[in-house]
């Protein structure tokens, strides 16, 4: 019994071989045959796109989710950023937006509509001036309103949406005009928590306005209101 376990124990303890490499024919005739199979099936290329998407996807979704973790209290909790909605919600969405983003204008529908079909959320408002000067002066005057004048925010905030095209001085003053908002000038509070927005923007990603977190899932862009109904109901599902 003993001799006849020697040799096969003899042949595992050996090292292993090295390959031996290919020659230059081999891998000529190699290269060719992937060529030929991605050829004719075409379909594993999609395949292989498909995979490599969904796996990024995964990957960007769990840094999102680690972010929302260590960001928390600054993400929903800032006494700074405007909040609207419940006033003890089921679930706070953290929304991304530039008072001179036309994608960010037509998504905004999309938010009253939301926020009127599920009375059990809250979305905190995160101004990012991207996309102009005047992005950064509106933003800091809704912020002021904010901490200033938190029910005169709405209104202005809503007034400011709804100028098409980019904002000048002269639409910025028209808006606190017709909101009947008088604000001298926008406070230091504001420029800090401008800062930090652009600061939480990229540890999460957020390379441009519309974004809009919604539990750990960070929604890109003004996609459709199905899309976005989509992810609100089941983050509420996950909280149940």
């Amino acid at each position: 019994m003993k001799k006849s376990l020697l040799l096969p124990l003899m042949f595992l303890a050996m090292p292993a071989f090295a390959a031996a490499p290919f020659t230059p024919e081999q891998e000529a005739r190699i290269k060719e045959l992937i060529r030929e199979t991605l050829v004719q099936n075409p379909a594993i290329l999609a395949e292989a796109a498909d995979a490599f998407d969904k796996e990024a996807a995964q990957q960007q979704q769990n840094v999102v989710a680690q972010m929302v973790k260590k960001n928390h209290d600054v993400l929903f909790n800032d006494a700074g950023s405007p909040r609207i909605g419940a006033e003890k919600p089921a679930l706070t969405l953290v929304y991304f937006t530039d008072y001179n983003c036309v994608f960010c204008k037509k998504f905004e529908a999309d938010i009253e509509k939301l926020m009127k079909a599920y009375p059990q959320v809250a979305v905190v408002i995160k101004p990012l001036p991207y996309r102009a000067e005047t992005s950064l002066t509106s933003a800091r005057l809704a912020l002021t309103v904010w901490e200033q004048q938190p029910k005169n925010f709405l209104k202005l905030h809503e007034r400011l949406m709804a100028k098409k095209g980019n904002h000048d001085e002269a639409s910025i003053d028209a808006a606190l005009e017709k909101t009947g908002i008088t604000l001298k000038q926008p406070s230091k509070a504001s420029l800090d928590t401008i800062n930090s927005n652009l600061t939480l923007a990229q540890q999460l990603g957020v390379q441009g306005t519309p974004a809009t977190l919604v539990g750990d899932q960070m929604i890109s862009g003004a996609v459709p209101y199905e899309q976005l109904e989509a992810a609100v109901k089941g983050a509420l599902q996950a909280k149940q």
